[in-house]
């Protein structure tokens, strides 16, 4: 059996492309705190990676005024915090090549575009990316399959023809579930 040519690059964003928990967690905590919460790192930690309405759940914050409150101060002061990136440059020197080689290069990422978009302009990476799907963007989150398979429909291309690479077990459950091969990205993968 032969194997299949690769043409599209998919890459989620947070843990991924970019280490942002610090970042992350930092505006979550502040935001928290905006509203008279506290947030631990060990509380979110198990929930990073998750779309904002499954962590605010997780974490028992069930009113919609106040995670409206949380959303809204964390977006406004993530900026502040984009310091603490740690991007993956080994994974975006291949998603540069290849796109730069013409091949197909997408992000589809459970951060909402807002958030994404201004993280992809501080890390000055807009440019390499012919798709950029959010997080709202679709009905449901990861390990829901429906990102992935939104993209394979806006390029038109079959699961053989992507490869996706992801660090979150959910990611990967998505990604399996869509029929792309994957690769899981961990913190080897970022060198020193």
């Amino acid at each position: 059996m032969l194997g299949s040519e690769i043409k599209l690059l998919i890459v989620d964003f947070d843990g991924t492309l970019v280490d942002t928990f610090r970042a992350n967690f930092m505006a979550y905590q502040e935001a928290f705190n905006q509203v008279g919460l506290a947030l631990k790192e060990v509380d979110y930690r198990h929930c990073f990676g998750f779309r904002f309405e499954k962590f605010m759940a997780t974490v028992g914050i069930t009113d919609p005024v106040v995670t409206q409150k949380i959303s809204e101060f964390k977006g406004n002061c993530y900026p502040d915090f984009f310091r603490y990136f740690k991007v993956n440059n080994s994974l975006l020197a291949i998603l540069k090549t290849f796109h730069n080689a013409g091949g197909k290069t997408a992000i589809a990422s459970t951060a909402c575009r807002k958030n994404l978009e201004k993280a992809l302009q501080y890390i000055e990476v807009t440019d390499i990316f012919d798709l950029i799907l959010a997080g709202e963007e679709v009905r449901q989150g990861k390990p829901s399959p429906e990102i992935y398979r939104t993209v394979l429909r806006h390029f038109s291309m079959q699961p053989n023809e992507a490869l996706v690479f992801e660090d979150s077990e959910v990611g990967v459950q998505a990604a399996q579930s869509a029929g792309i091969n994957y690769i899981v990205v961990n913190s080897n993968y970022y060198g020193d």
